[in-house]
């Protein structure tokens, strides 16, 4: 007969979210690029939280979401009585909330570029988001090239290029993991999905980015989904 009892790891996990008290609200793993970000700077970041993942595009949506946010959007992180509905917002919440944990870079100029790589990611690439969308099953290699994804791509590529040579190519965009390494996981994801061919040090950046363990265990969880949106999985000719 098999156990029902929790394995001790998770059972753990489980009780010390209970006890921050902090709950993120999330979309679809496979699809939901904003709920990405500030998922796995949680998770890197060991800042345990409940999770309560609402699928997308379904008929009851937006009222389950309204639950949580007037927004009308995911992610949404609760903190008792104080609510961020914003991916962004909700980072800087938890750098300030965990002074600790060093979610940004020690460094003053490090910060301030890293702080302006995420808020140009989070403001423009409208011309990536909408030809080349987040589907981790997916491949589409060679597809959403369009002019202005391109223009895109190479903007992103620019962006890793001088963060990874500022840093003497450590691992991450500024030496260890942070908060930007997290905003771009998203866009990691893209490149993967649609074959973007990158430098080779771009695309080591990329492998590394795909084995840290939150970005991986990410990943694992959104192949594991069986939650469907068809518009999204077939790209158009």
């Amino acid at each position: 007969m098999q156990s029902t009892e929790l394995d001790p790891t998770l059972s753990q996990t489980l009780d010390a979210a209970k006890k921050s008290g902090l709950k993120l609200v999330i979309g679809n793993k496979n699809y939901s690029s904003w709920s990405m970000r500030p998922w796995v700077a949680m998770t890197a970041f060991g800042i345990p939280f409940e999770e309560v993942r609402i699928c997308l595009d379904r008929p009851d949506t937006s009222s389950r979401i309204a639950e949580h946010s007037a927004a009308g959007r995911v992610p949404v992180l609760i903190d008792g009585e104080t609510t961020v509905w914003d991916s962004l917002a909700i980072c800087e919440y938890l750098a300030e909330q965990f002074p600790d944990k060093a979610l940004w870079p020690h460094d003053v100029a490090a910060r301030a570029t890293a702080r302006s790589v995420c808020a140009e990611m989070h403001s423009g690439f409208t011309g990536l988001r909408t030809a080349m969308w987040m589907n981790i099953k997916a491949s589409f290699p060679g597809k959403g090239r369009t002019p202005a994804a391109q223009s895109d791509i190479a903007r992103v590529c620019e962006i890793w290029e001088e963060c990874l040579n500022r840093s003497g190519r450590h691992q991450f965009l500024f030496g260890d993991f942070s908060i930007a390494d997290a905003y771009f996981a998203p866009v990691v994801m893209r490149f993967r999905t649609y074959g973007v061919w990158l430098a080779p040090a771009l695309q080591a950046y990329v492998d590394r980015v795909v084995a840290h363990p939150a970005v991986a265990q990410w990943m694992r969880e959104a192949l594991a989904e069986e939650d469907a949106l068809e518009k999204y999985d077939v790209y158009p000719d």
